[in-house]
């Protein structure tokens, strides 16, 4: 499967279409927004394994909760905000609840909605999705992580909800990376700080990295790809390591990634901490690059962040 110079909706609908031949129970539930995630082309290939209901994503989570009961893999998508705040009782109670079997797709997270607006901007998705028991939540960086875990998510037995990147990304692993769910990557080594990244913040913490270094400044940068369950191992291994920890995410900063670090943290092996993300703010209308600047989410932002924690660690030490 070619992975390079590709839109991430690009291989999810073709790991879609590849897995299908393999789980003949493999089906599709969409909201109307077929053409947004092209999975036209998974019904071109399967018309009768795809059910749209229209713009009615409560129903959509119903319909895929009951095909779950008898016995189907059912993947769903729509746009992260109605992936999770809208149908956040139907997941509540007709999938997580009940059991049940229901891979979630959310595409275009956070600020990735850009031009769609804060109606369509999802900042609280991880913090809705993380409180609800058995539920596993997956953002990937990069098409080679996305395919890597797919088959994974598929043999997982429960729900699961994938944070969807839809339009072009950063390549950040090379091809044949293995990856396991639940389980944190190390992206760079290093012994003064550690950078818990995940989706497009990967990205800005090896740039942040690279200024850093310019300044004597070692930092690791792990990948959270799995952001529940997460990886406590890793986390508290980390942070014994470099003593002084950031976190970047695509996302409110309150119950997110760096809500969940930070819990692992005070409970194991708390450390000087500092949470890059969206700060408690609803999305606006905008491209990416805007958005960014506006929400704090450059690498610059992250260096400031380790520079804070870096000072902590030092006065910790005095």
């Amino acid at each position: 499967m070619e992975l390079k110079n590709r839109q991430m909706r690009d291989i999810y609908v073709d790991l879609l279409i590849h897995y299908a031949e393999q789980y003949p129970e493999l089906v599709i539930v969409e909201a109307d927004l077929m053409k947004a995630a092209k999975t036209t082309l998974f019904y071109e290939k399967y018309p009768e394994r795809t059910v749209n209901v229209g713009v009615a994503e409560a129903n959509m989570i119903g319909v895929a909760a009951g095909l779950s009961n008898m016995g189907k893999l059912p993947f769903t998508h729509t746009f992260t905000p109605f992936a999770t705040r809208r149908v956040f009782d139907q997941v509540t109670l007709s999938v997580t609840y009940a059991g049940l079997n229901v891979k979630m797709t959310g595409s275009d997270p956070g600020i990735m909605a850009q031009l769609n607006g804060g109606t369509h901007m999802s900042m609280e998705d991880v913090g809705l999705m993380r409180t609800l028991p058995t539920m596993v939540i997956f953002e990937p960086v990069d098409g080679v992580q996305l395919a890597n875990i797919f088959p994974q998510i598929i043999n997982h037995v429960g729900p699961v909800y994938t944070r969807l990147l839809r339009q072009e990304f950063d390549p950040i692993f090379e091809e044949g990376t293995t990856f396991e769910l639940g389980k944190a990557k190390t992206v760079i080594e290093g012994k003064d700080v550690t950078i818990f990244a995940t989706g497009i913040m990967v990205k800005e913490a090896v740039d942040a990295v690279a200024m850093l270094k310019d300044e004597g400044i070692e930092a690791a940068v792990i990948n959270i790809h799995t952001i529940k369950p997460i990886d406590v191992e890793a986390i508290v291994e980390a942070a014994r390591k470099t003593g002084a920890v950031v976190t970047a995410e695509n996302h409110n900063i309150i119950n997110g990634l760096g809500s969940a670090v930070a819990e692992v943290l005070v409970e194991h092996h708390p450390v000087p901490m500092q949470r890059v993300g969206v700060k408690d703010h609803f999305g606006e209308v905008g491209k990416k690059d805007f958005l960014m600047e506006k929400f704090g989410l450059k690498a610059k932002n992250i260096v400031v962040a380790v520079h804070a924690v870096l000072a902590a660690k030092q006065n910790k030490q005095k």
